[in-house]
Order: structure tokens, then C-alpha cells, then sequence
């Protein structure tokens, strides 16, 4: 039986809610290639996982969250004995938000022979550096986030979070609630992902609204003081204002938005979550965004998930906690379908056991299309109570 517990048995009675979505599909063949361990007909003891993820630098919120993501399912994993006799061990190493850490790292990895699957940096611009490392090698790899073009290549590269410009349309309904008729649009350009939902996504649906885009100010990975678009983008007079930019640099935005006399709805991006919106204050309330996972999401799967990872940590998870989660448990379902830890047989077995939707952290009949996961998502608004849920993705509209 696969479904959700942990150290206690509170989290072991929750597994019942999602146990049938967990069930491995029929076993495939093994082929020997790609390097690591060995081909055999059965799972070893010991099977090696690592995880390459920033936990300093600018998007380390992000990578914190995912390795306790990763840790949770693993800690399940191992006391179900979901493998039967086999045991995930799995290693953290800190990228420092350097794509050429984030490389180096995943060379030595794919060359040492010892790790049978790698979860894979949330940053696109480190993911992108590796996913051609990890094509060549043929090391299966598992991304959340790093949600740009370039980082799934291949047969042995996965992401277990949809593209952002694949829910950021949820946005739609709440825009038409607002009665806005103009839009300005202020985005970053260090990060690939945000950059394409600043110039094609966002001004896509506000052509599809009837809206007109007033203004669209890029601003540079450097950029400390916000000033200089925000009056760029207010003299255009907009009626709508997106603020899309990476952690810390939100709250500083939206201080200086509400002090530049801009009192309205701000549309933003998952990035300003994780509590990176407190420092602005009450200057940070009426900021809503996408994203593909919330604590108060109302399928079993997800308040089984949340439930357990309360009590593992004492805290709500956040999105990059969840999506992790998952990702965590398709590698093993996919490792008691090839019942075999070297990367071939691995890779095969994620292509097989992608056939078949399954219930997660992110909601019930998650699939994959193109080895990118497919999530309902939901629609978030920042408030000084804390992140509040307006709507889910399978009831708007």
C-alpha cells in the first residue's frame, strides 16, 4: 500500500484517503545503461537520491521549502516500506543560487555512479545548465519549479510543476471581477519564467479581456529601488498594475507602489509568497497571484498532505513543499515499477507510471503531458492575516 503517513499514526490513518492513486502499475523489463547502479531484476538495499537546490542565496526560500518536501515523502516512503526491503537515502546539496554550481554539481554526481535519480534545482536559470548535463548522462531528473523553456529536453528530464503561463490564466476571472479596462505591467528580467509571463502571457489575456496594456517596464536583476518603472508604468494611468518580480524585491515594490499614491489590486506571482510579502506591511495587501498549491486547497490528497507536514514541522507547507512532495513519490512508484535502480530502468519506469493520473499534495487526477505536471491550481491573495485562498482552479470560471 502507497499513500500518505509519517512518524505517527495520525499521519499513517490519513494514508486511507489517497492510498488507491498510489498504486504501482504492472512492471516493465530492465535495461542496463547511463551509468549508476547496477541493472538487476530487484531493488537494492539502498537506493541513492540527491537533491540540487539553492538553500542560499536569492531563491533559497524556495529550495529550503522543496528539500523538506522531498524529506516528508521520503521519511513515508521508508516506513510504509512502500519498496519492500529497499530504503531511500537522500542527500542535500546547496547550489548557492549559481547555475554553474547548480552544473558542476550534477557532473559529479552523474560521473560518480553511486545515485540512481537526482531532484533537480528550482531555479530556471540553474535548471537550464543542468538538463543538458543530465540528457547527456542519461540521469533521470526530477524538477519543481525552474518553470522556463529548456529544462524538460528529454526522455530523462521531468518537472513536477506546470509551466506558470499554464495557470497564471486563473487569473482571468479575478481581473474581470476588478472591472479593469487598463493594465500596467512592471516585470524582472533575471528570471526567464517571469519574463515570458511580463511580455506574452499576461498581455495575451488582457488582449483576450478587451484590456489595454498601457505600459510593460523590465527591470534588471540588479534592481533595488522600483521607483523609476512604477512612475513609468502609474503615468500611463492604468487601472490594473502587474508586479512581477523574485522574492525579496516584492515587498520592496509594493512599499513604494502604495507610496506612490497606487491603492488598487496588484497582480503578482507565486514568488512573493513564503512570507516574502511581511516586511511591506499593510502596503503589501491586495496582491493576488496563481500558483499550483495552497494549505487550504480542499481535495483529501492535499489536506492529507498538509495535515502531515504540520506535524512534521509545525508550520503550513508552502507550493515548493508540495510539488516536491510529489515529485518525491513519482520517482518511487516509479522505482517499484522497474524494480531496478539504475537509471535506465528508472527513466523507463517514470515514462510508465506517468500513464496513469494519480491523487497528491496538489490536488486528485494530477497527470502529465509532455513530463510536465498537470495541476488545477489555485488563485491566492496577500493579506496581513496571511495568504488567503480565493478561488480554486476546478471551480472558476
Amino acid at each position: 500500500m502507497n499513500g500518505f503517513m509519517g512518524r505517527s499514526q495520525r499521519r499513517l490513518a490519513m494514508a486511507s484517503l489517497v492510498a488507491a492513486s498510489m498504486i504501482s502499475v504492472t512492471a516493465c523489463g530492465s535495461v542496463s545503461g547511463g551509468g549508476g547502479p547496477e541493472a538487476s531484476d530487484e531493488l537494492p538495499d539502498t537506493i541513492k537520491l540527491i537533491s540540487i537546490n539553492p538553500t542560499t542565496g536569492v531563491v533559497a526560500f524556495a529550495g529550503e521549502s522543496a528539500n523538506k518536501g522531498y524529506q516528508l515523502a521520503i521519511d513515508q516512503i521508508n516506513e510504509q516500506d512502500f519498496l519492500e526491503g529497499s530504503t531511500l537515502e537522500i542527500e542535500y546539496v546547496d547550489t548557492k543560487s549559481e547555475p554553474q554550481t547548480a552544473a558542476q554539481e550534477l557532473t559529479r554526481v552523474t560521473s560518480g555512479g553511486d545515485y540512481s535519480a537526482v531532484f533537480g534545482s528550482v531555479s530556471s536559470n540553474e535548471a537550464v545548465a543542468m538538463s543538458p548535463l543530465a540528457e547527456q548522462a542519461k540521469m533521470p531528473i526530477i524538477y519543481t519549479q525552474a518553470g522556463s523553456d529548456g529544462v524538460v529536453t528529454g526522455d530523462y528530464t521531468w518537472r513536477a510543476t506546470p509551466l506558470m503561463r499554464e495557470y497564471y490564466p486563473l487569473l482571468e476571472q479575478y481581473i474581470e471581477e476588478t472591472g479593469a479596462e487598463s493594465l500596467g505591467i512592471i516585470y524582472t528580467e533575471a528570471t526567464p519564467t517571469l519574463q515570458d509571463i511580463g511580455t506574452n502571457t499576461l498581455p495575451a489575456m488582457a488582449e483576450e479581456l478587451g484590456i489595454e496594456v498601457t505600459a510593460s517596464v523590465g527591470t534588471q536583476a540588479t534592481t533595488q529601488d522600483f521607483s523609476a518603472p512604477i512612475s513609468q508604468v502609474l503615468g500611463s494611468e492604468p487601472d490594473l498594475v502587474a508586479v512581477l518580480l523574485v522574492g525579496a524585491a516584492n515587498p520592496t515594490a509594493m512599499t513604494q507602489l502604495r507610496q506612490a499614491g497606487y491603492d488598487g489590486p496588484v497582480l503578482g506571482n507565486s514568488g512573493a509568497s513564503a512570507g516574502n510579502l511581511d516586511q511591506a506591511g499593510d502596503a503589501g495587501e491586495g496582491m493576488v497571484w496563481p500558483t499550483d498549491f495552497n494549505a487550504a486547497m480542499t481535495p483529501e490528497s492535499s489536506q492529507a498532505f498538509t495535515e502531515a507536514y504540520r506535524e512534521e514541522y509545525g508550520e503550513d507547507p508552502l507550493n515548493y513543499a508540495a510539488e516536491a512532495f510529489d515529485a518525491a513519490w513519482f520517482l518511487a512508484r516509479a522505482l517499484k515499477e522497474a524494480q531496478s535502480a539504475d537509471r535506465e530502468s528508472v527513466k523507463d519506469g517514470m515514462h510508465t507510471v506517468a500513464e496513469e493520473p494519480f491523487d497528491g499534495a496538489l490536488g486528485t487526477d494530477l497527470t502529465w503531458v509532455d513530463q510536465d505536471l498537470q495541476v488545477p491550481g489555485v488563485v491566492i491573495e496577500y493579506t496581513t492575516e496571511g495568504e488567503q485562498l480565493l478561488y480554486e482552479g476546478t471551480s472558476a470560471g
